[in-house]
């Protein structure tokens, strides 16, 4: 007898089911009605609600709500800074039985082997991790990465289960300038999910955008841009992440006539973050407490996410359906007492269950050692410019400021909040090394360094004092990268993250006990920012408005070019 059969028999009652939650209220996501009765499970599908049924295993959920299980539409694994195994330990707990992840952090380090330890991780969590292909490694032409994928290299990948579509395009001028090498990429995903990545597009060329087959989009950081890009067709994810806020911005968009255009996604969430506030429950508390009808979110947070991305199979809780569900006491606390991922409930025993993959791209700083001179900034003019900080952004100012040359240096200022900023090439290509300034740390002593550098993730350093730069960056080799906080020659706090110089090898909750050191320590140098080392690595994406640096310089995101001091 096939599975279909006992699907079909379980669903009827005629034998019983493999697991049956007993005495629950399903919250229908279409309609937004209570549907009181038992919810009925075949291996992996749900078969049958709103009746009475038996089970060989069952579990009493009676007085709870039952929802489908959260789908995060858009992140980055790597930048939890824990591997996907910790990563799935960490959020499905919270109730998130499915995240779409772009691998492109590991992919800019390793290439596509990188892409392939994701694909394989995958097979083995308790959550269902689904992939989108990394569609710009690097983000653009003004970095160094440490790899380069091409059309042909994803290509061979498209088949995998796992696989989804194509990762956010964040190199937008290239698409909408007919850029060869993004053609040939969109070209090969004509017909499959593409993602997109496109802050503060507007007008024709987000028409352009949108009509190179591009169907999603996280970036909108204001009410008015998500309704643009909702009224011209992309399906918009309010993001929420550790640096990137713009859950505020976009609540008043959120509404019944909307949510089914909208979705939940957190792109870069640490440890920290979601030990102290959470992950999608986390977004879910907030906008129901800012009077969005609790449909309107559950919606977004499921349905409307595997609507968006063709995940036909997820997002209610329905027969035929997978069986993603959360248990809890009070839809507006979203506290999940019990989850079910794919059938399976999940803890510790689903956990230690699961199989395991070796990790990948160890020992993967190979910068020289550098020292206090390096970060001597000569600069063209009276005026420099000078990156401003918008906390809870990845967006950035473009300013300007006369920094007087002593001896040949324009030095860090801490009266004016001017800190020295630097890349440093780590991927053993070039050795370039990158001066800048930067606004908006605090920092009045020291140096924070750190290898998560979005999206080459090479060395980025930020200080007051050169020579705590230099054995900060240079304190990175030695522990295969990672985050440190220096100050007056020692070394304050540190992580390190041998996979890639972006994922750590221990517990989630040891990483976190690591954030809270290193965010003590880099308030100890004056540092005001929440989340330093996050935006820190922002600081560096150069398809992000309106002013970054990379290994290569500073670089004017409007004009797409690389400028001179």
């Amino acid at each position: 007898m096939t599975q279909l059969h006992h699907r079909i028999r379980q669903g009827r009652g005629a034998e019983p089911a493999d697991l049956v939650l007993k005495g629950g209220r399903v919250f229908c996501v279409v309609t937004g009605d209570a549907i009181e009765g038992d919810v009925a499970i075949c291996g992996d599908t749900i078969v049958g609600i709103g009746h009475s049924y038996s089970g060989r295993r069952e579990i009493d959920v009676a007085g709870k709500w039952l929802v489908p299980g959260f789908i995060d539409t858009h992140l980055h694994v790597e930048s939890s800074l824990v591997t996907p195994f910790e990563f799935d330990r960490c959020v499905a707990p919270r109730g998130v039985t499915t995240a779409i992840c772009d691998p492109h952090e590991i992919a800019n380090v390793a290439g596509v082997p990188g892409i392939r330890y994701f694909l394989e991780a995958a097979r083995h969590l308790v959550m269902s991790l689904r992939v989108n292909l990394s569609s710009c490694v690097p983000s653009s032409p003004m970095e160094t990465a440490g790899a380069r994928i091409e059309a042909a290299d994803l290509v061979p990948l498209m088949a995998d289960p796992a696989v989804i579509g194509l990762a956010e395009f964040m190199n937008y001028p290239g698409v909408i300038h007919e850029d060869p090498g993004c053609m040939a990429k969109l070209e090969a995903f004509q017909g499959r999910h593409i993602d997109g990545h496109a802050p503060l597009l507007s007008g024709r060329d987000l028409n352009a955008y949108i009509a190179a087959g591009i169907r999603t989009e996280h970036e909108a950081t204001t009410a008015a841009e998500a309704r643009e890009k909702l009224q011209k067709g992309l399906r918009v994810l309010i993001r929420e992440g550790s640096v990137s806020k713009d859950m505020v911005a976009l609540a008043p968009v959120l509404s019944l006539a909307t949510s089914p255009y909208m979705c939940l996604c957190t792109d870069d969430r640490n440890p920290l973050d979601i030990a102290e506030h959470g992950h999608l429950d986390h977004m879910i508390r907030y906008l129901i407490g800012q009077g969005i009808p609790p449909l309107a979110v559950y919606r977004a947070a499921s349905l409307s996410a595997a609507e968006a991305f063709g995940l036909k199979d997820r997002g209610q809780i329905v027969a035929g359906r997978r069986a993603d569900i959360v248990a809890m006491d009070r839809l507006e606390d979203c506290r999940a007492d019990l989850v079910i991922c794919g059938g399976v409930v999940v803890g510790e025993a689903a956990f230690a269950a699961r199989g395991h993959v070796a990790p990948v791209a160890r020992h993967s700083v190979k910068a020289a050692k550098v020292a206090a001179p390096d970060f001597r900034y000569r600069g063209n003019g009276e005026e420099v410019p000078v990156i401003g900080i918008w906390p809870g952004k990845i967006l950035t100012e473009h300013l300007r400021e006369t920094v007087a040359p002593v001896d040949g240096d324009r030095r860090p200022d801490p009266a004016r909040d001017l800190m020295r900023i630097a890349v440093i090439e780590r991927h053993g290509i070039n050795g370039n090394i990158a001066n800048g300034f930067v606004r908006g740390f605090g920092m009045q002593a020291g140096a924070i360094a750190s290898t998560v550098c979005h999206d080459h993730h090479n060395i980025a350093v930020v200080g007051a004092d050169y020579a705590d730069m230099a054995l900060a960056a240079n304190r990175l080799g030695e522990i295969e990268g990672g985050f440190v906080v220096v100050r007056d020659g020692q070394v304050l706090a540190e992580l390190a993250l041998p996979v890639a110089g972006l994922m750590s090898l221990e517990p989630f909750e040891v990483v976190h006990a690591a954030l809270e050191r290193l965010r003590a320590a880099a308030v100890s140098l004056g540092v005001v920012l929440e989340e330093p080392f996050l935006q820190l690595a922002f600081l560096a994406l150069p398809v992000i408005p309106h002013l970054k640096i990379t290994d290569r310089g500073m670089v004017d995101v409007d004009r797409f070019c690389l400028i001179e001091g």
